[in-house]
């Protein structure tokens, strides 16, 4: 899989302890062969849901002017694509939209990744002014955003219950490809992934684990970015990234880890062996069109 004329920019947080942000998106798409440029939005100690910790932060100007520095690097040309994450405030969605409309002047086929990283089961757990940044920023350039249930479910101003609202949120978003973490699973004790183009509605599940560490989302997004940049099958890519995420999340269970054992699963990355059930769904363009 490894492609070295095929960069990619991840932008997310930092944190100096975990496997979460940039630092599980990072070593994913290394460790899958793609040379990374990260660029993070906070720095952090640990993930706040280890505790209370010091929160390191730029100015929005000096934010700025590092997006203008990446906008005018001379190898600007070896970014293929770009995937985002938790932003600090309501500016750095706005700076980063600057990087990728440069990015798409140069390169109308950019791969761009949008992980609306934002809220959960709670609600949302950043400002809402910078929530609305991703939403009004982002969401709009996007090739692929990856929102788990509950960020969509903010998106759309809806609650989602059924695997069908799900589906007619995505579509309503406006990006071409969706893939939702967190979905309505079909069997039992499971938790699933949708997957929602144009053309396909595929849902991988897993069995659920209890109380799983944070960085989920995060490997999961770098992981189908990278699949999917390779060119592979989308189908694959996300039987693949699913079954990668959940045999890590198993391993790192199954050792009482509070962190995802990146490190030492880094196999499960680029070889997974765990099981994933994969169904086809009805497309809701689909089902409209026969009723």
């Amino acid at each position: 899989m490894q492609d070295s004329s095929k960069a990619v920019i991840v932008i997310s947080s930092h944190v100096v302890r975990g496997s979460v942000g940039n630092r599980a998106a990072v070593f994913a798409l290394e460790t899958l062969g793609f040379p990374v440029w990260a660029m993070p939005t906070v720095v952090l100690p640990w993930h706040p849901g280890h505790g209370p910790s010091t929160r390191l932060t730029f100015p929005e100007s000096d934010f700025d002017k590092a997006i203008d520095d990446l906008i005018r690097a001379p190898w600007l040309g070896e970014v293929k694509a770009v995937l985002t994450g938790y932003f600090g405030n309501a500016g750095q969605p706005r700076a980063v939209a600057r990087l990728i409309r440069a990015l798409k002047e140069k390169n109308p086929d950019l791969l761009y990744v949008c992980d609306p990283v934002m809220g959960d089961l709670g609600g949302l757990y950043i400002p809402q002014p910078t929530a609305e940044a991703i939403r009004d920023e982002l969401i709009p350039l996007a090739t692929i955003a990856t929102p788990n249930r509950y960020e969509l479910a903010w998106l759309s101003g809806a609650p989602l219950e059924t695997n069908a609202a799900i589906m007619d949120a995505a579509v309503a978003l406006g990006p071409p490809r969706i893939l939702v973490t967190s979905a309505v699973p079909m069997m039992a004790g499971g938790t699933g992934n949708l997957y929602l183009t144009g053309k396909h509605a595929l849902l991988a599940e897993h069995r659920l684990i209890d109380n799983p560490p944070n960085g989920l989302g995060d490997l999961l997004g770098a992981l189908f970015t990278g699949r999917i940049l390779a060119g592979m099958d989308e189908e694959r890519a996300l039987q693949l990234s699913t079954a990668s995420v959940f045999e890590i999340l198993a391993r790192t269970s199954k050792r009482g880890g509070d962190e995802l054992t990146l490190e030492t699963d880094a196999n499960s990355l680029s070889t997974p062996m765990a099981m994933v059930q994969m169904r086809r769904l009805v497309h809701p363009l689909q089902s409209k069109r026969q009723r």
